[in-house]
């Protein structure tokens, strides 16, 4: 009987001062944070030239409904136009909540464009412009003189450039004699980070005027000459 009225004290001790009571291994449950936007640190509105690495690498950061970075969300990246990657194409945000990557354009036009989206999360949009080749000029090697059936002592270089005069880099230069006879090696050759090619002219057998043609996408044909001697 005396048992039986002290655990009734004892439930009604409880039942007044429960804060006051912490039971061994019970915790209350604390809710995970969860995404609620990406904002973006860096790398939107860039320019460079077409099919080209952008400069900068484009930066998200990932917040929490309370303002905070948050670690460990998947973020997906998707080309919306122009073509082109992001690597990696998923990333998880660090513990500052950001992620990195890096944006390759396409050869699809000027208008770039990719978006960035996260779980329960409204997707971003970032852009680019892309530079598309708009001048062909004979940087070195044009107007030489040289025995005939020899290679000319300068080679050719040929500069494609766009906008500002921004070097394109991958695109393919023709080369083919027009007068004269002889050789260009290579025919064929892809421009550098430069925007350049280099190829050499060995002069044909006939004496006097040389010529070659030079086309690069839809510029030119731009002529080349020489004097055979």
């Amino acid at each position: 009987m005396r048992q039986t009225r002290q655990s009734v004290l004892l439930l009604a001790l409880f039942a007044a001062v429960p804060t006051l009571v912490a039971f061994p291994g019970c915790t209350k449950p604390v809710e995970a944070p969860t995404a609620s936007r990406i904002t973006i640190v860096q790398g939107h509105q860039q320019t460079g030239a077409i099919g080209t690495m952008l400069p900068t690498s484009v930066i998200l950061r990932v917040l929490a409904t309370d303002g905070a970075p948050i670690a460990k969300i998947p973020v997906s990246f998707n080309v919306l136009a122009g073509g082109g990657t992001v690597d990696p194409g998923t990333v998880n945000s660090d513990a500052n909540g950001e992620v990195k990557v890096k944006w390759t354009m396409g050869n699809q036009g000027t208008v770039q464009a990719i978006a960035a989206a996260a779980p329960g999360v409204d997707p971003v949009t970032l852009s680019a412009t892309a530079i598309t080749p708009s001048e062909m000029v004979v940087a070195q090697g044009n107007n030489q003189t040289a025995k005939v059936g020899t290679a000319l002592p300068v080679q050719l270089v040929i500069r494609v450039t766009g906008g500002n005069n921004v070097p394109i880099p991958g695109q393919t230069v023709a080369i083919s004699i027009t007068g004269g006879g002889g050789s260009i090696t290579p025919q064929s050759s892809v421009t550098n980070a430069l925007g350049e090619v280099t190829v050499r002219w060995t002069l044909g057998l006939q004496p006097g005027p040389q010529s070659a043609s030079i086309t690069a996408g839809s510029l030119g044909p731009l002529t080349v000459n020489a004097t055979g001697s």
